[in-house]
């Protein structure tokens, strides 16, 4: 059975044993249980229910495997023929 959650702004379409990669959630750790209420859709093909705007009673629950972080991003912008540019990197939090 599948089944599309919202969470931190995004949308994922999920089923049973899958492993996902979502930004980290303060506070919790590895090993911590997290239940996703804002459910949008249960179900596949004739059997589908869709909610309106979420299916009511629904939950998708996740186990947290282990917390870390992403691959760095570098930002680079400059001016032309001033010689001024900036660096920055950064690493996302994930879960």
């Amino acid at each position: 059975m599948k089944a599309t959650f919202i969470t931190s702004g995004r949308q994922f379409t999920v089923k049973q044993g899958d492993i996902l990669i979502v930004n980290q959630y303060p506070g919790k750790n590895e090993g911590d249980v997290l239940t996703f209420d804002q459910v949008l859709l249960v179900g596949e093909g004739v059997n589908a229910k869709i909610g309106t705007p979420t299916v009511a009673g629904a939950k998708v629950t996740a186990t947290i495997l282990e917390n870390k972080r992403g691959e760095k991003i570098r930002i680079f912008k400059h001016r032309r023929r001033k010689g001024y540019y900036r660096r920055r990197g950064h690493r996302q939090e994930l879960s």
